[in-house]
């Protein structure tokens, strides 16, 4: 058994508490969150014991294994450390950090004290994309030329959550970067970004943009794009191609259903699924499942802390170049775990 304790019961908190639940070989024991009055319904549903407001109770626990991180970003790198310090697992939503220093910082701490860190790139576990890279890797499509990534949502946040996001390459299109990694196989070293607020042009007076295209150049030679768009209305837009010396493969979007109807009229088929956490349920389930799974069977996770500091640093990278207009090259320093 490993017994886990969440920090931060949000939408996301919540959700991967569920997907823990449905393992056997979990015991979710405490739960820290900073307001918890409107939890205690919902903690006592799960057979969760310990409801707190302060985080560093689950780690001076010595019963807890591993803990979750789903709290506010700005605060991830200092529960990281202090998590590793206590000798605890640690699951950690993305980004791992908004300062690629702070993030150095955090892994060394993770190093010296030999826990696990997996960071929360749900993607990478999503059967279509997981397929299109082991297809790659397996060379079904050659030496892969380009690679097309297209990510839109299906409607814009807050202006609220815009401000404290980090921005859309740090906080949207930081998946995108981690996907191009995971399935080229191949680092990024240099990024042109463009962008613009064409959906709400208050966000671009916070400092952001809510649409953005971003060009690639990989290490070995292959070419990408990746499209990101706050506001898709038609739902969760989520594609990807890879095109090489041999042929093509793509990931289509998920759909309600396969049915479609061709009449004189037209051909009519189901809109791609409106939200992410339609879109990426059993993602997020296989993401908790093979963290537990290495914990167990004493492997390396597939989303380590290593992947989180080189979406940051594209993340970065992207952004200097949006903010200067000329292409930024990326130079990527690797951790252990």
């Amino acid at each position: 058994m490993i017994t886990v304790g969440m920090i931060g019961a949000g939408r996301i908190g919540k959700l991967h508490v569920d997907n823990l639940l449905l393992n056997p070989q979990i015991k979710i024991k405490a739960v820290s969150d900073i307001a918890t009055e409107h939890l205690k319904t919902w903690a006592t549903s799960k057979s969760i014991p310990v409801l707190t407001t302060n985080y560093e109770d689950l780690l001076q626990d010595s019963e807890i294994d591993a803990v979750f991180i789903c709290s506010p970003t700005n605060t991830h790198a200092e529960i990281i450390e202090k998590a590793a310090m206590a000798k605890k697992h640690i699951f950690c939503e993305k980004p791992v950090s908004f300062s690629v220093e702070e993030t150095l910082e955090a892994l060394k701490v993770v190093e010296e004290a030999g826990v696990k860190l997996q960071v929360g790139f749900n993607r990478r576990f999503d059967p279509n994309f997981k397929k299109v890279q082991n297809l790659v890797r397996k060379g079904q499509v050659g030496e892969p030329h380009i690679l097309k990534i297209t990510s839109r949502d299906p409607e814009p946040p807050s202006l609220d959550y815009v401000r404290s996001s980090g921005g859309l390459f740090m906080d949207m299109m930081i998946h995108d970067f981690d996907m191009a990694r995971y399935v080229m196989g191949s680092e990024i070293v240099e990024v042109s970004a463009y962008g613009n607020a064409l959906i709400n042009p208050e966000v671009k007076e916070l400092g952001d943009i809510d649409t953005a295209i971003v060009s690639l150049k990989f290490a070995n030679g292959a070419l990408g794009v990746i499209d990101n768009s706050r506001q898709a209305v038609y739902g969760y837009d989520q594609r990807l191609e890879v095109f090489g010396s041999k042929g093509v493969v793509t990931a289509d979007n998920c759909r309600a259903t396969t049915v479609e109807v061709a009449t004189v009229e037209g051909v009519v088929q189901d809109k791609p699924l409106y939200f992410f956490l339609e879109r990426y349920t059993q993602a997020y389930a296989e993401e908790v499942a093979q963290f537990v799974r290495a914990i167990l069977d004493h492997s390396a996770v597939i989303c380590s802390g290593n992947d989180g500091l080189q979406a940051e640093r594209i993340a970065r990278a992207a952004q200097q170049s949006y903010l200067t207009g000329k292409p930024v090259k990326i130079e990527h320093g690797f951790v252990v775990n």
